[in-house]
């Protein structure tokens, strides 16, 4: 609620998955300047994280969730590896990594 330093469980960034999980399941209709919508979502003007592979949504670009993007498009699960412009929002895939790197197991 307070931003990133003042969270008691820095450790836990690597796995929490909420701030992602409100962001994507969030009321379009709520505005940013409503009291209804979350101040976490409010501290930044955009948000980019990893951690959690869009591939685990049947998607397999960068999402976006309000104001939040996930570019976790699950190179390690057979997904690809991408990267993103963060100011025109134009991503680069590189092939599946499977493809690339058949003997490689990855996180199956």
């Amino acid at each position: 609620m307070h931003g990133p330093s003042q969270e008691v469980h820095q450790s836990n960034y690597n796995w929490d998955r909420t701030l992602w999980e409100m962001a994507l399941t969030m009321d379009k209709r709520i505005k940013k300047d409503s009291l209804l919508f979350p101040k976490r979502l409010k501290l930044f003007k955009e948000i980019y994280i990893g951690h959690t592979p869009t591939t685990h949504y049947n998607v397999m670009v960068p999402m976006q969730g309000c104001n939040v993007w996930n570019v976790d498009t699950g190179a390690a699960f057979k997904g690809y590896l991408s990267i993103m412009d963060i100011d025109s929002k134009k991503y680069c895939q590189s092939d599946s990594l499977h493809s690339l790197y058949p003997e490689e197991k990855g996180r199956n």
